[in-house]
């Protein structure tokens, strides 16, 4: 079941300044369930606003905050309508300073600005909230629900990158202090996350007691959600819909 859904865009104070944000939510005059999407490299687009509508169709008040928002408002960067990296190389030149501006402890200040709006949101019904990420945002998403554990009852990532590294920050190193369920729908053709990576983060949810599903999407490209880029797989992001719309139906 599906229902009307009215997006706006809306600004959050955080430690460091105001994220700008896209906020979807179901016209039936509410509340209901608050739900965080991170986005992925490339940014806050039509495409990731899109994606939020239909999640808020299926009963959720969706925020997709602007993590990039201490370079600018979105979009921070100039992107064509359709998005092959092996095309435009330079992309990556300018998103990686963006991302490497993230640190572990500014993301996790913002995380606890969105999170207190949903909160205080009328629209939605209070209470711990669902996440879902993309790309860079599965780690987010990972590392909020562990920062956070009282506040999210449901996390899922998809064609996540880096997410259980020897670093001493790695996001998988919090999974002892998660309470949420978590989903992490991985592509097999991603050089990012490699397979001892997915088998590092599945070993560390099991040993910490997560109940979680760790899954390998075969022959899915990394960002195989993203529908305007050319790594897109329509049957991939489709299995992504349906687990993530059957976690956030049961844990939210």
């Amino acid at each position: 079941m599906t229902t009307a859904v009215h997006g706006s865009s809306v600004d959050i104070t955080t430690p460091d300044g105001t994220a700008d944000a896209y906020l979807v939510h179901p016209v039936d005059g509410g509340p209901h369930p608050g739900v965080l999407l991170y986005m992925d490299a490339f940014g806050l687009r039509p495409h990731l606003k899109s994606m939020a509508d239909r999640l808020a169709a299926a009963g959720y008040v969706v925020l997709v905050p602007n993590v990039f928002y201490r370079a600018g408002r979105a979009p921070v960067l100039e992107l064509p309508e359709f998005i092959d990296p092996t095309a435009r190389p330079e992309l990556f030149g300018k998103i990686m300073p963006l991302i490497q501006e993230l640190t572990p402890e500014v993301v996790m200040r913002d995380a606890a600005a969105y999170l207190d709006w949903l909160d205080n949101s009328p629209l939605t019904t209070g209470g711990p909230v669902g996440i879902t990420g993309y790309c860079m945002g599965a780690g987010l998403a990972l590392r909020t629900a562990g920062t956070f554990p009282d506040r999210v009852a449901a996390a899922a990532g998809f064609h996540g990158a880096r997410l259980a590294t020897d670093a001493p920050d790695s996001p998988h190193l919090l999974a002892d202090r998660i309470t949420a369920e978590l989903y992490f729908g991985h592509a097999d053709q991603d050089s990012s996350n490699p397979a001892e990576q997915i088998e590092a983060l599945g070993k560390a949810l099991a040993e910490a007691g997560v109940t979680h599903r760790n899954e390998v999407y075969e022959g899915a490209r990394h960002g195989f959600t993203q529908a305007d880029t050319s790594m897109y797989s329509a049957e991939a992001a489709e299995r992504h819909w349906e687990a993530l719309l059957e976690l956030f139906a049961r844990k939210l």
